[in-house]
């Protein structure tokens, strides 16, 4: 029994210190890159501890390049893609869930069908519309585009939560004189907040990596995000990886301290979400 007890927690200790090489090494090896300098960062033989240290790379960055702006249009874009998701997927899951109304069925399978066309699929007619509105090189437009592709996974996440919670507390909440609002934010949305930040993780993270559209919306470099910016440092015939890694880095800062922070209940939400 003992022995079984050990080669269990083994096999526990070999799968977390796997999990742990394969999720942290990318990052190790592009962090400790980032403060190298350029003689070891292309020298024949990698080092996997950094002989030299150096922030030069970071300075250029931040001061002698677009970063700054790149970061803060990628913020806009994502966090405003992540609060107009949230809103339109509570609202139609709880009102596809809850009320009941002729083409309920329909209208929900209509918004699962809408994963069956790839988004290159419609750029051209998309591009077309935002430009007759006259939406082309703005950010709302990108955030128009990254919630219409956000938006039917959200509902359909969070209709699977909504399904849980018990009719009979919105029930004894109509008997307490709540209207449909007062029951959908003071009692649906806290018993759902698993889905809920699984939503806003998921949108977040859409619009903060989102490529193909931010670099045929966006014409000037004003209003370019990071992926679209980071791309711009790759040259035809030379490529400073010391900016690239240090861009690199800096970008995948926000969505780490994202997921520290509601990474717990990004999880609950798929793992609760996929077996409803």
């Amino acid at each position: 029994m003992t022995g079984f007890r050990l080669g269990r927690t083994a096999r526990l200790a070999a799968s977390f210190l796997y999990l742990a090489l394969l999720v942290f090494a990318p990052f190790y090896w592009i962090f400790s890159a980032s403060i190298k300098a350029p003689q070891e960062i292309i020298a024949r033989t990698p080092t996997l501890i950094p002989h030299s240290f150096t922030w030069q790379h970071y300075d250029k960055l931040l001061g002698a390049s677009a970063f700054p702006t790149y970061l803060y249009n990628s913020l806009l874009a994502a966090l405003g893609t992540m609060l107009i998701t949230v809103v339109l997927a509570v609202l139609a899951a709880y009102g596809l869930y809850r009320l009941r109304f002729p083409g309920r069925n329909t209208i929900f399978q209509i918004i699962l069908v809408t994963y069956a066309f790839p988004g290159v699929l419609l750029l051209i007619p998309l591009y077309g519309m935002l430009s007759h509105l006259r939406l082309i090189d703005t950010l709302a437009a990108l955030v128009i585009i990254n919630v219409t592709f956000a938006a039917p996974f959200a509902v359909w996440m969070l209709q699977a939560f909504f399904r849980t919670i018990p009719l009979e507390l919105e029930e004894a909440a109509a008997l307490d004189g709540a209207s449909r609002l007062q029951t959908m934010t003071l009692i649906m949305l806290p018993l759902a907040a698993p889905g809920v930040a699984s939503v806003a993780i998921f949108a977040f993270i859409m619009a903060w990596t989102e490529y193909m559209f931010a670099s045929v919306l966006i014409l000037s470099d004003a209003k370019r995000t990071l992926p679209v910016g980071l791309a711009g440092i790759i040259g035809q015939y030379q490529i400073d990886w010391g900016l690239l890694l240090a861009g690199a880095t800096l970008t995948a800062l926000p969505v780490m301290l994202l997921f520290s922070l509601v990474g717990r209940h990004f999880v609950e939400g798929l793992t609760a979400g996929a077996g409803k």
